[in-house]
């Protein structure tokens, strides 16, 4: 228990500078400065948070130290409270030390976006796309309970049930930062409903997870490099079927890379919708190359991201869910199915976070 001394020259560097921006603040030249003294008060207002709870630790470090030299009083009630009041301390500091962590540690540009969701039947055939459709399920469930909307782009159904490919796009406060985490292949075993021998079959599905980019500014897209072809949005019929040729169809000539938009029924809307989808992709494309480069010395342990690696199992005739990248392991797969995703995110925040502070404070160490 306790926080490093890396860390703690840290806080006190912090700490000296937040003293620092409230003598800035309260300069006559500071306030009439209209830009300087609002760049100084979000400087100001981000450390606020750790600061307060910096001198939160130190004050209940102190009283501890206090509580301890009560454990040799002479008087055995006197000595049984301090005892009661050092385990209530150090379980404290433990809380207080943890949300230091989080606070120091950058905060991912990305985490409050909103994302698009892709889900694509793997190896297994008729099984992988009916296991792309238990998954997309899974995520529809877990949005719905968490107050996000999810809008289906495209998709391509299997010939017997789920989907050889879904795209959907999901809205709502901070997607980003719970579903970064998803994307990678899935594995499932089970016994087929066809399989008369009662075998268990393995087959696999891959996620993707690509953030929302609030305008392409920082990627330049030529349009002459863009070829924007319209279709016929497919549907089931009825009055839903689109009599005109609303769906969006671009491709990307340089890469080859091709995306599709037939959910509204405008076609401007389309457009734009699959122009933001193409952007994220190109993005994610660009960050795969750079993570590449970088992946033998800055892999994280929750993983790259990369589709290849197989993050999760799903083993229906045990009812177990595990995810390998942290080792963990539930008998609750019917929850998990059903949306219960918290139960593996947590731990891959909580783990992806704690890599981050370790990374941070080697930083710290060898600077």
């Amino acid at each position: 228990m306790g926080l490093s001394s890396s860390i703690t020259a840290k806080l006190d560097d912090l700490a000296d500078r937040h003293e620092e921006l409230s003598a800035l603040l309260a300069d006559g030249e500071v306030v009439a400065d209209r830009a300087r003294y609002a760049a100084l008060s979000r400087e100001y207002a981000e450390l606020e948070g750790v600061i307060g709870t910096y001198r939160d630790y130190r004050g209940r470090t102190d009283e501890l130290d206090e509580t301890r030299s009560l454990l040799s009083d002479d008087d055995p009630a006197i000595r049984e409270l301090a005892r009661e009041d050092v385990a209530r301390l150090r379980a404290e500091l433990e809380e207080i030390e943890a949300r230091i962590g989080t606070l120091l540690i950058p905060s991912d540009p990305d985490d409050e976006r909103n994302v698009f969701l892709e889900v694509r039947a793997g190896t297994g055939g008729d099984e992988a796309a009916i296991f792309a459709g238990d998954l997309f399920r899974m995520y529809c469930r877990y949005a719905e309970e968490t107050g996000w909307n999810v809008g289906v782009l495209s998709e391509r159904p299997g010939e017997h049930g789920g989907y050889k490919e879904i795209i959907a796009r999901v809205e709502g406060r901070r997607v980003y930062s719970r579903l970064k985490f998803e994307s990678g292949a899935h594995r499932v075993q089970r016994v087929p409903e066809t399989e008369s021998q009662g075998r268990i079959h393995t087959s696999a599905c891959t996620v993707a997870v690509l953030p929302e980019q609030d305008s392409i500014d920082d990627l330049e897209l030529d349009k002459s490099d863009i070829r924007v072809d319209t279709f016929r949005a497919s549907g089931a019929g009825g009055q839903h079927v689109n009599k005109t040729d609303s769906a969006v169809r671009l491709t990307h000539l340089p890469t080859g890379m091709v995306v599709e938009c037939q959910d509204e029924r405008s076609q401007l809307k389309n457009r734009a919708r699959a122009m933001g989808l193409l952007h994220a992709r190109l993005l994610d494309r660009a960050r795969s190359e750079q993570r590449t480069e970088q992946a033998e010395t800055r892999r994280t342990l929750v993983g790259s991201g990369d589709r290849s690696e197989r993050i999760r199992t799903y083993n229906f005739p045990q009812g177990r869910v595990t995810d390998h990248r942290v080792g963990v392991t539930l008998y609750k797969l019917d929850e998990i199915i059903a949306g219960g995703l918290d139960q593996l995110i947590d731990p891959l925040v909580q783990e992806h976070q704690a890599e981050q502070l370790r990374s941070l404070e080697r930083d710290m160490a060898n600077g």
